[in-house]
């Protein structure tokens, strides 16, 4: 029996393991799926807008995988902290694979970015999707009149479109009752989605960027003006050579143009061209603005600075410009890239393969891609570890790794513990004449598995 050890719940790392378990090659391979959370499903369950139901129903594949009888979930275990380092668990398994993502967003590097009110967009993601890390009172919008969003990707509309959704939306959603109760309190009036470039440069999808025009009593306008800036807007030759859905995006976007809000309640203005250089600050020293520098195509598919200034109220300010995976003490890791270096999935240590240890995923690639990106993703690197599976089950193993992950003083919480999670939220749905509302802390999540009974 082949015994391996998948770090990360998520897309990647259920699919690593069904591509395992399902293989034909090597039998008898035994796969447990390993999360620091007690809950599965990484950014499907904690990453994916709460509105977004199509995408979250991606945790019911997921759940078929992890419900195989080869495969075993073990949540509330932290790989390469004091209990568990990344050795010891490779002496408890043939192989593992580190599907770990990337939890670091990227800086604004500008003055300014440490005044209160001044966020990552992940930041304001893990808190409207109950992650138990969030802080749960980390956003106070009653005072928020103004919101900029630094970023033009489909993170960055998702935290716009959350922004500006309305009680009615919101409340059929999974998001916890604090977060669902401060959104709809929230005097939020006009939202900026601000990107450096042009639309024809915007990394959203078009399906994403129409949700901002379909919402009840909000407008999504757009400056004709910064439309006209894009060569592609006006010249039919640039934009016919474009992929087709930047070219949707334009069309979306000219139906915006000069748009007037009337009474909406609530206004999204998509700006374009604008480089941040400065948050302002305000009375109390929070956040009151942002400043902008004019930027102009240069030729090469990139911008250059115009020298003309643009300030921007805000009350809040949320940063929405890309991700880097961050180092798990154990594992090589090259700053450059913020990725774990590997050849294939196989984990390089001073360029030559680590026997056993293996990557996918975001930490293996870096944050490129959609979800189904990780499936491919996922089976190169299981078919490395598959290649290399005579010569790892050579090792005798010490027993079974459950036993000696609650020797470490580990309680992790099994699939029947992730059961109890979801009859909780259910529970608690019902109490708020909601459908399932998630548990936002540890403490409540914990309390629902009940990860000591038993141990």
């Amino acid at each position: 029996m082949l015994r391996v050890a998948v770090v990360g719940s998520g897309p990647s790392g259920v699919y690593a393991a069904q591509t395992l378990v399902q293989q034909r090659e090597v039998p008898g391979v035994r796969v447990d799926v390993l999360d620091r959370l007690p809950a599965p499903y990484g950014l499907v369950r904690y990453g994916v807008a709460p509105d977004h139901e199509k995408i979250k129903s991606l945790q019911g594949s997921l759940r078929t995988v992890l419900e195989d009888e080869r495969i075993r979930f073990l949540g509330n275990v932290e790989v390469g902290g004091p209990q568990l380092s990344t050795a010891r668990l490779l002496e408890l398994y043939h192989a593992v694979v580190y599907c770990v993502g990337a939890a670091r967003d990227r800086l604004l590097g500008i003055p300014g970015e440490e005044l209160p009110g001044v966020h990552s967009a992940t930041a304001f993601v893990a808190w409207y999707s109950g992650h138990p890390d969030a802080v749960a009172e980390a956003f106070h919008l009653s005072g928020v009149r103004s919101a900029v969003v630094v970023g033009a990707g489909n993170v960055a509309v998702d935290v716009t479109r959350m922004l500006a959704r309305g009680e009615p939306e919101l409340a059929p959603t999974d998001m916890p009752q604090s977060a669902l109760g401060a959104l709809a309190d929230s005097g939020v009036e006009s939202v900026s989605m601000v990107a450096r470039r042009g639309p024809s440069q915007g990394k959203f999808t078009t399906k994403e960027l129409r949700e901002l025009g379909t919402m009840p009593g909000v407008a999504a306008v757009v400056d004709p003006a910064e439309l006209a800036l894009d060569p592609a807007y006006a010249d039919g030759d640039v934009a016919a050579a474009l992929p087709a859905v930047f070219r949707r995006n334009l069309e979306v976007l000219r139906g915006w143009a000069g748009q007037d809000p009337g009474d909406a309640r609530r206004r999204i203005g998509l700006r374009f061209y604008l480089r941040p250089v400065e948050v302002l600050a305000g009375p109390g020293g929070r956040v009151a603005g942002m400043r902008f520098e004019r930027t102009a195509p240069d030729g090469r598919g990139g911008v250059t600075g115009t020298g003309a200034y643009e300030d921007v109220e805000a009350q809040l300010v949320l940063r929405s410009v890309g991700y880097q995976g961050v180092p798990l003490p154990g594992l090589p890791f090259d700053p450059a890239r913020a990725t774990v270096p590997h050849a294939a999935g196989r984990v390089l240590r001073e360029g030559r393969a680590s026997v056993g240890e293996y990557v996918a995923g975001w930490i293996k690639r870096g944050p490129t891609g959609v979800i189904g990106t990780n499936r491919p993703c996922a089976k190169e690197t299981a078919s490395s570890l598959l290649q290399d599976a005579a010569a790892l089950a050579r090792r005798e193993l010490p027993g079974d790794p459950l036993d000696a992950l609650r020797a470490a003083g580990l309680h992790p919480v099994e699939w029947p513990g992730w059961l109890a999670i979801e009859t909780a939220e259910a529970d608690l749905g019902r109490s708020l004449g909601r459908r399932s509302v998630k548990i936002p802390d540890w403490r409540g999540l914990l309390a629902a598995a009940d990860t000591r009974a038993g141990t």
